[in-house]
C-alpha cells in the first residue's frame, strides 16, 4: 500500500494493570501488545508509523528504539481523549496530505492484516467494490468521495464499546455499508445497546479530510475530551462518505485494561499459534501448559509435550521431542534431539 502511513494511539497509563509501564507494553505471548499491532500495520505494507506516546512514555520511545525500523514518537501531555491524541500527531498527518492515513490503538494486538488490506481496498476502490474481495455475488456501488472507512466488528458481549448504527436499508451490504454513527454505549438507547457490531478504534482516513475535521473538533461538554468518533458526523456534513467494514475477525476489537483481560488475550493467542503449528504438521498431544512465541519455527513430525515453554527466535527442527517441562529461548535444536526437564538458553543444540 503505497503513500500511506499509520498513527498509533499508546497514551494510555493502563492503572487497572497495575504496572509500573505503559499498558502497551503487556505482553501477549512474550511481545508487548503494541509490537503486534506495528508487526500488523508492516505486514499490510505500511512503513510510515507515528505513535503518540502518553503516561510513561520513556519506556515506550525505549522500546521502540530496539526494533529493526525507525517509528516516529509524539508526546500527548494531557490524556484528553482519542481526538486530542490524533491532534498531537498533526505535524505528521501535515507530511502525508493527499494520502490515507491508518488509526488505530496500541492495545488491539488482534487487528490482522487482512482487515487492514481489506478496509483500505473499501476506502479507495474508485466507486465500485470488486464482489471477489469479499465474496459477494456483485459488485457494491458507493460514493467515490470517501473520507473515513471505520472497522467494525461484531461481538457477543458489545457492553462497553460504540455501537455502529447504519443509514436506512445498509444492511444489504453486509461487509460494506454507509455509517450513520457510532454511539457509545452511554448515550445509546436500548434498542442501540442490542447491536452487535462495534467500532473497533481502527479507521482509515483520507488524511486531508481528518486534518480538517480536527480542526473543528470539539471538547465534550460532559467530559472535557476530545472524541476521535465525533469526526464521523463531521466528516458527513462536509459531504464526505463514511464506510463501515466489519472486519471477519471479531478478536479484532479486543483490548485488556487489566491483568485478567490480558490473560484472555494470551489464551487467545496461545492457541492461535498451537492450532497453526499443529495445521503444519508439529505434534501438540497435549496442549497443557504449552506456550510458544510467535517468532518460533517449528518443523513438522516434530512432538512438543505438557508444561513447555518455547520462545524468542528458537528454531527446532523435524524428528525432535520437546518436553515435558522444558524451556527453550532463542536456540537452535538439530533434527532428532530429545529435551526434557532442562532450561536452555542461547544455545545450538
Amino acid at each position: 500500500m503505497k503513500n500511506t502511513s499509520a498513527i498509533i494511539l499508546a497514551g494510555g497509563e493502563g492503572k487497572r494493570m497495575k504496572s509500573n509501564r505503559p499498558k502497551v507494553l503487556s505482553e501477549v505471548m512474550f511481545q508487548p501488545m503494541i509490537k503486534w499491532v506495528i508487526d500488523a500495520v508492516r505486514m499490510a505494507g505500511i512503513e510510515d508509523i507515528c505513535v503518540v506516546t502518553g503516561s510513561k512514555r520513556e519506556f515506550v520511545e525505549e522500546y521502540l528504539k530496539t526494533l529493526p525500523f525507525e517509528v516516529e514518537t509524539v508526546f500527548q501531555p494531557e490524556r484528553l481523549g482519542t481526538g486530542h491524541a490524533v491532534m498531537m500527531a498533526v505535524p505528521f498527518l501535515e507530511k502525508h496530505r493527499g494520502s490515507d492515513v491508518l488509526i488505530l490503538n496500541g492495545d488491539a494486538p488482534f487487528i490482522g492484516v487482512d482487515t487492514i488490506r481489506n478496509a483500505f481496498v473499501v476506502q479507495n476502490s474508485s466507486g465500485e467494490i470488486d464482489p471477489e474481495v469479499f465474496d459477494w455475488e456483485a459488485p457494491r456501488k458507493i460514493s467515490e468521495n470517501r473520507g473515513c472507512t471505520v472497522i467494525s466488528a461484531e461481538v457477543e458481549d458489545p457492553t462497553g464499546y460504540g455501537r455502529i448504527v447504519y443509514e436506512t436499508d445498509a444492511e444489504e451490504f453486509f461487509h460494506l455499508s454507509t455509517l450513520k454513527a457510532i454511539v457509545e454505549e452511554k448515550e445509546a438507547t436500548d434498542e442501540i445497546r442490542k447491536i452487535k457490531e462495534v467500532n473497533s478504534g481502527a479507521y482509515w482516513f483520507d488524511a486531508d479530510t481528518l486534518l480538517d475535521a480536527l480542526g473543528k473538533l470539539q471538547k465534550s461538554s460532559k467530559t472535557g475530551e476530545y472524541y476521535l468518533t465525533d469526526t464521523i458526523e463531521i466528516i458527513k456534513n462536509s459531504g464526505s462518505a463514511v464506510l463501515a467494514y466489519k472486519a471477519k475477525n471479531a478478536d479484532s476489537v479486543l483490548g485488556a485494561n487489566d491483568c485478567i483481560q490480558l490473560a484472555q488475550l494470551n489464551e487467545i493467542a496461545r492457541m492461535r499459534i498451537i492450532r497453526e503449528l499443529m495445521k503444519n504438521g508439529v505434534n501438540i498431544p497435549c496442549t497443557d501448559g504449552v506456550m510458544i512465541g510467535r517468532d518460533v519455527t517449528i518443523a513438522p513430525n516434530t512432538t512438543i509435550l505438557p508444561a513447555s515453554v518455547i520462545r524468542g527466535k528458537t528454531d527446532i527442527a523435524s524428528f525432535c521431542e520437546i518436553g515435558p517441562a522444558a524451556v527453550i529461548d532463542d536456540c537452535s535444536i538439530s533434527q532428532g534431539s530429545c529435551i526434557a526437564n532442562a532450561v536452555l538458553k542461547n544455545q545450538n543444540i
